[in-house]
């Protein structure tokens, strides 16, 4: 059946909205049982699809399968937890299955309606069955992952039984597109890209230009390590993202559109190729949409893996097949894009707030966030924290909230560090701003970005000089190499930032960083190198006591930086037992039996095999000196930074 208008949408709404109704946690008669699997990336690493296939045999053998169906679903955001498992009804929430599970699972909840309490979450003896007693989960909103394990992604008749494409059948029918530029303007929305533009005026720019044909194009290439926002929202719903590039089509007048997605997304790129031809066998996709005359489509073009395409110039010329370089703006590509027509591109996050405003009103939605910053926020948590995973907050939620509320806190008593917001290109926050709450100028006035939401956590057994140096190592061999500012210029800090790590900086090392960093963040030509600094600049303005040590002292404090350090034997706990030696590639560790072993720190690579080795746990990781500590001036002047280094 080809859907002609929303009478035909209702029909298919009515033939799937027990299913959905049931999963939210209304009783409406189906004498039914649901069991939903989170069948996400992270989940599907640890098992979940085989957990599903071997439920789907077990049923299959007992005879279960017309009273219990199990269907696939989107990600939950407890990946630290997963796999996860829902049953409805109950909505009784099982963490951490596996395969072997199955059976139990049948026998004791399906056929005998009785809770497995192994399965179910733990917080400190404390088991919960229902996932809104679990912190996680309790400052959350889900706005953009408001599908995310309620439907089955590869099943377009549940997206439309949430209301999926009734706002598009309404705009095409009934509005014009300058009512729905004007109200995405209205309700505050801005690009979750990083950027953080202004959604309303870039449709507004694009829809202005005289020149056909334009183009709708879906930025899916997420780089940033440990983000995974856009990927989860594709595997997850990702109908939301093409019902919103259908309706930017309408607004500005393209008939194709593109979603640029990695390559190594391969369950994103499934759901969405299944996506799009369900689209396209229903008419919601293609010629003729609802009977008028407005046609649009969509197809798919892979990356990768280039950092770089992340930004928007350099994402087209991977498009059309160049090379992904960016260039020089203006013209901007909402002037001259694929193919040097106008080119609309937002991202994943972008595009999926977009059904929800037009369902829920730009004044609901403009209702959410803060000031200057609406609606929520995806981040990706990660690194140093107890609850790693995906969540979804209000604009202007404080990093305390996030981090020790939502994420748990730091593992096994460790202190808290500091945070990287923006991924490589943004900056690492310390304790002192955990009350922030966070939007785009708020992270920006303390040197870091939003980004595209991803958020690694650090404790104090990192070591804030090190970290910068991984993130330019990053974004060093990212760099396309197109502007000499990026390509030598990150290269010469990265020089500089090893040096220091391994103990050969001087002092004056910390004044050519800095004013290294900011010739690279005023002079480069793309948003790559503008923000390839930011790590250095922050951790230099907030934790320079460790380029100190590093510098004058030889030291590590954090005792990561391997040239920094020594390992020695404590001869009390020793127990001569010789398999430290064994396991030393070096031969720098001898004696005899019977007798404490020594390390030759001059041999010694610092590989750490032998404190694997060692059953006593008496090989010992310090400093080669004793650490001198650093007293901050708190002076910082920006660009230039004289008072800052006469403090020195």
């Amino acid at each position: 059946m080809k859907v002609k208008s929303t009478d035909n949408l209702r029909e298919i709404k009515e033939r799937f909205f027990p299913l959905i109704k049931q999963r939210l946690g209304h009783r409406n008669g189906l004498g039914l049982t649901q069991v939903m699997v989170c069948s996400g990336t992270a989940c599907s690493s640890a098992e979940s699809q085989d957990f599903r296939l071997e439920l789907d045999r077990e049923l299959d053998r007992r005879g279960l399968k017309d009273s219990v169906r199990v269907f696939k679903t989107g990600c939950f955001g407890f990946c630290q937890h997963g796999p996860i498992v829902m049953v409805h009804p109950g909505e009784l929430f099982y963490c951490q299955v596996k395969p072997e599970d199955v059976k139990e699972l049948v026998e004791t909840h399906l056929i005998h309606g009785r809770i497995v309490e192994r399965l179910l979450y733990n917080h400190d003896g404390q088991k919960t069955s229902n996932i809104e007693d679990i912190n996680f989960f309790k400052a959350q909103k889900r706005i953009v992952l408001r599908n995310c394990g309620v439907i089955n992604p590869e099943e377009i008749g549940e997206y439309i039984a949430r209301d999926g494409y009734f706002a598009l059948a309404d705009i095409i029918l009934n509005k014009k597109p300058s009512e729905i530029i004007d109200l995405i303007s209205k309700s505050g929305l801005r690009g979750r890209g990083g950027a953080g533009f202004p959604t309303g005026r870039k449709w507004e720019l694009t829809a202005a230009q005289d020149v056909s044909p334009k183009y709708v194009l879906c930025n899916a290439d997420e780089g940033d390590p440990g983000a995974f926002m856009d990927r989860s929202i594709l595997e997850g719903d990702p109908h939301s993202v093409l019902e919103a590039m259908t309706v930017a089509g309408y607004c500005i007048g393209a008939s194709q559109g593109y979603v640029y997605v990695r390559a190594e997304y391969p369950i994103a790129v499934e759901r969405l190729e299944i996506a799009i031809n369900q689209a396209r066998e229903l008419g919601l996709l293609g010629k003729n949409l609802f009977g008028s005359s407005f046609d649009f489509d969509i197809g798919l073009r892979f990356g990768a893996g280039a950092f770089v395409c992340g930004e928007e110039t350099a994402l087209i010329h991977s498009v059309i097949g160049q090379r992904g370089e960016p260039r020089p703006r203006p013209p901007y590509p909402a002037q001259e894009g694929l193919w040097g027509k106008p080119t609309l591109i937002n991202n994943v996050e972008t595009y999926a707030n977009i059904p929800v405003i037009l369902r829920e009103g730009w004044e609901w939605y403009s209702g959410q966030g803060t000031s200057s910053s609406k609606g929520s926020k995806v981040f990706s948590l990660a690194g140093k924290i107890i609850n790693t995973g995906l969540i979804e907050v209000p604009m202007g939620t404080t990093l305390r909230t996030i981090i020790f509320d939502i994420g748990g806190g730091i593992p096994g008593g460790k202190k808290f560090k500091a945070v990287q917001t923006g991924g490589p290109s943004g900056g690492c926050i310390p304790d002192k701003h955990l009350d922030l709450a966070i939007d785009y100028e708020s992270l920006k006035e303390i040197g870091s970005m939003m980004g595209s939401g991803g958020m690694i956590v650090m404790n104090e057994d990192n070591c804030m000089v090190d970290i910068a140096r991984f993130y330019l190592e990053f974004t060093q061999d990212e760099s396309c190499g197109r502007c000499t500012p990026c390509r030598v210029g990150t290269k010469r800090l990265l020089e500089i930032l090893k040096r220091i790590t391994e103990g050969q900086g001087e002092i004056e090392d910390l004044e050519l960083l800095e004013e290294l960093a900011y010739d690279i963040r005023d002079a480069s030509l793309c948003g790559l190198g503008q923000t390839a600094p930011n790590p250095v600049i922050s951790t230099m303005r907030y934790f320079k006591e460790e380029y100190i040590a590093h510098i004058r002292d030889k030291a590590c404090p954090a005792g990561v930086c391997k040239a920094l350090l020594d390992y020695t034997v404590d001869e009390a706990k020793c127990a001569a037992c010789g398999l430290c030696a064994k396991a030393c590639a070096a031969g720098a560790i001898t004696g005899e039996r019977g007798q404490p072993y020594r390390i030759d720190p001059d041999k010694c690579l610092k590989c750490a095999a032998c404190v694997a080795k060692c059953p006593k746990n008496a090989i010992i990781k310090g400093a080669r000196k004793e650490v001198v500590k650093f007293e901050n001036t708190g002076v910082h002047t920006g660009p230039g930074g004289q008072e800052e280094r006469a403090a020195l």
